[in-house]
């Protein structure tokens, strides 16, 4: 796990692929249909932490699609997330663990199982509330279809946390297969 954040990289980012040239849509079909189908997890790893840990699966930089951004978050031992807002939707399906956003001042529980829906324009947090496991997130979201569409308000409130909470220090996420 690197240093440097996915959220606020220094490196350029492509968040919506670029249209430009000659265009062929049986070129284009062509293109994707060589694209792989399946991306293998395992070859994918976490970056960011030492709080909360992100996985990017699907992303439009990868070439294979160009609306829909797919990463795991995964929140150390008492963890928590950045606290931000967009102007894209995004849901979160909770795999394991408890814990709770807290939305424009609202607080939302959650555990294993539930789905959690961040509204547009909406400044949140995410937090692990078990102060000794871990939780996981799957993220699916249309940010690159927003971004596409100019609508490209995103602002940070408060930036990850840059050192573990005291019962998180040390642990690092979870890779494939590791419980």
């Amino acid at each position: 796990m690197g240093t440097e954040s996915h959220y606020h990289s220094r490196k350029d980012r492509i968040f919506v692929r670029a249209i430009a040239g000659e265009y062929s849509l049986s070129q284009e079909l062509e293109r994707l249909r060589s694209q792989p189908r399946v991306k293998k997890g395992s070859e994918i790893k976490f970056n960011d932490g030492p709080q909360a840990f992100s996985k990017h699966y699907v992303e439009p930089v990868d070439g294979i699609t160009q609306t829909f951004h797919i990463h795991l978050e995964e929140y150390g031992p008492g963890g928590k997330s950045q606290k931000h807002g967009h102007v894209n939707e995004a849901a979160f399906y909770i795999l394991d663990g408890k814990g709770y956003e807290i939305h424009d001042g609202i607080r939302y529980d959650w555990e294993a199982g539930d789905v959690a829906v961040v509204h547009n324009n909406c400044v949140h947090q995410h937090f692990n509330a078990d102060k000794y496991k871990p939780a996981r997130a799957l993220v699916i979201k249309t940010k690159p279809m927003y971004m596409f569409m100019n609508m490209l308000f995103q602002k940070q409130v408060e930036p990850r946390p840059t050192e573990p909470t005291p019962e998180g220090a040390g642990f690092r996420a979870r890779e494939e297969g590791e419980k």
